[in-house]
């Protein structure tokens, strides 16, 4: 059984008196470990598709399915719960909270969760290490670079273990040097954590490093490239 199933889902907007459809019936399987990339044009769907996945948002009608359970049926006080336990959400702009360190940045999705004080530390460690940055845990965001700050919001986005991490233009904001250096990152993570990732991107040389891309035209999704099945995971996460 695929760890995602998005099976005929449609979703329209109403503005004024005009009706927008950004995706329309629209299926795709994705496996466990896989690495998804998504492009289209602005206004094509990208994010909504994304958020509908991330469970920020409904479609309005089709259902999701993410490791045996049906997102789009859960009350919004499961939904939350279910969020916070099974998904990592890297965003374009990083969004740190500045009073707060690198550390208890990547901390407060754990703090959604039953967990004990050692056992946060312990996975913020990792995920600390896991991108490269346990000489900066007592940063504030002030104080690293653009990259860096990225990278905390990538640790925020995995420290919980989350069976499926959804990233959107995460090297939207970067120079070319950095975005490489993310996207190195990713394709990491990926591999070595078995982190099943979709990625929204406007960069197709960086929607290649995907194991299958696939794009957004008038509301149908259509696979544009790569056919290569998820590499297997080398590591084991502690916990």
């Amino acid at each position: 059984m695929p760890l995602i199933e998005i099976q005929h889902v449609t979703k329209v907007y109403r503005k004024g008196g005009e009706t927008i459809t950004p995706l329309d019936d629209v299926s795709l399987d994705i496996e466990q470990g896989e690495f998804i990339s998504l492009m289209g044009a602005s206004g094509t769907g990208k994010s909504t598709l994304l958020n509908l996945i991330a469970s920020i948002d409904k479609p309005s009608s089709g259902r999701i399915v993410i490791d045996g359970v049906e997102i789009t049926r859960l009350s919004r006080t499961k939904l939350a719960n279910w969020r916070a336990a099974n998904l990592g959400y890297i965003f374009q702009t990083h969004n740190l909270v500045p009073v707060l360190t690198a550390y208890e940045n990547i901390e407060l999705p754990l703090l959604l969760l039953p967990m004990s004080s050692s056992e946060r530390r312990k996975r913020i460690e990792i995920a600390l290490g896991a991108v490269d940055l346990l000489d900066r845990a007592g940063h504030y965001p002030r104080q690293m670079s653009g990259g860096q700050e990225q990278r905390v919001g990538i640790a925020r986005a995995i420290v919980a273990h989350p069976k499926v991490v959804v990233a959107d233009e995460p090297t939207g904001d970067l120079d070319p040097v950095t975005s490489d250096q993310i996207l190195d990152l990713l394709q990491r993570l990926n591999e070595q954590l078995n982190v099943t990732l979709l990625m929204v991107t406007h960069d197709a040389d960086a929607a290649k490093i995907a194991h299958k891309q696939y794009q957004l035209q008038h509301g149908k999704l259509v696979q544009s490239g790569g056919s290569h099945p998820a590499v297997q995971s080398i590591q084991e996460v502690a916990g």
